[in-house]
């Protein structure tokens, strides 16, 4: 598929994810908010340009979530600061507020930010000096964000359509990037690295959550474990994360593994930062 295809199959995929939280969160039933929990395509895009191996299908309620994926990456007490809504709608592979070792007083941009669990809990780390910006390239996503960052009671935030390949801020105004599970998505990654180095200031840091190949796989091999909207086919390996950092001007960069995903794709918390 091409570039333009695969970034609306993205697109049409998490906007189901968001639809399917707002209609079980406003009718009360909460019924089915486990269903976007999981980072895999619905069955009419499964097959589409990969393989289905990796990640299964939405699960069908929380119990069913895996435990290093979505919501379950997330500690009690994080939850307890949350909305219902958006912790339903985590999709994440990690937990990028504390890879991020948050300060008081910072501006944080989300890359891919979502149902906007990321955007709270740094809203709450930063505090009211600091400001939290998130970015998503889905309207329904952004709406669900905007609708749980109210109820969760935060207002040093912002939410922006754009996509992280061109991001809709000025040039060095966040002092820390996170993401969760949003790189292996973009379709030009060189892009997206050039433009968070442009919006972080010197000396800004990179603290994200992804899926990460290793090294010995080649891309027909990642596409067979699982597609590309499910996290899996667009990732990268670990040497290419580096280099990619580094290209971009990053320095002290570190790609970390934690678990597997799908044979030979990792979780990772991958860390850089941003020159002087």
């Amino acid at each position: 598929m091409t570039d333009v295809e695969l970034r609306e199959q993205v697109r049409a995929h998490y906007a189901r994810a968001a639809s399917s939280v707002i209609d079980a969160t406003a009718d009360g039933t909460h019924a089915d908010v486990g269903a976007a929990t999981c980072c895999a395509p619905a069955p009419e895009t499964a097959a589409a340009g990969s393989g289905t191996a990796g990640r299964g299908q939405c699960c069908s309620g929380m119990a069913d979530v895996r435990p290093q994926s979505g919501a379950a990456l997330y500690s009690p007490a994080e939850h307890a600061e949350l909305p219902l809504a958006a912790v339903a709608a985590s999709l994440g592979c990690g937990n990028p507020v504390l890879v991020a070792e948050l300060e008081e007083g910072e501006t944080v941009l989300d890359l891919g930010c979502g149902g906007g669990i990321d955007v709270i809990l740094a809203a709450r780390r930063v505090g009211p000096r600091g400001f939290v910006h998130g970015v998503d390239l889905t309207e329904e996503m952004l709406h669900l964000a905007t609708q749980n960052a109210a109820a969760a009671g935060v207002d040093n935030v912002e939410f922006s359509k754009g996509v992280i390949e061109d991001l809709p801020l000025p040039d060095a105004s966040v002092d820390v990037l996170i993401s969760n599970c949003v790189v292996n998505l973009s379709t030009d990654k060189a892009a997206a690295f050039a433009e968070m180095s442009r919006v972080l200031r010197p000396g800004g840091r990179v603290g994200i959550s992804d899926l990460v190949a290793d090294d010995d796989l080649t891309p027909a091999d990642r596409a067979e474990r699982g597609a590309f909207v499910a996290c899996i086919a667009g990732a990268l390996s670990r040497r290419e994360y580096l280099d990619d950092l580094e290209g971009a001007g990053f320095t002290d960069a570190a790609v970390t593994f934690t678990h597997e995903e799908a044979d030979g794709i990792h979780g990772a918390l991958i860390r850089a930062v941003k020159p002087a």
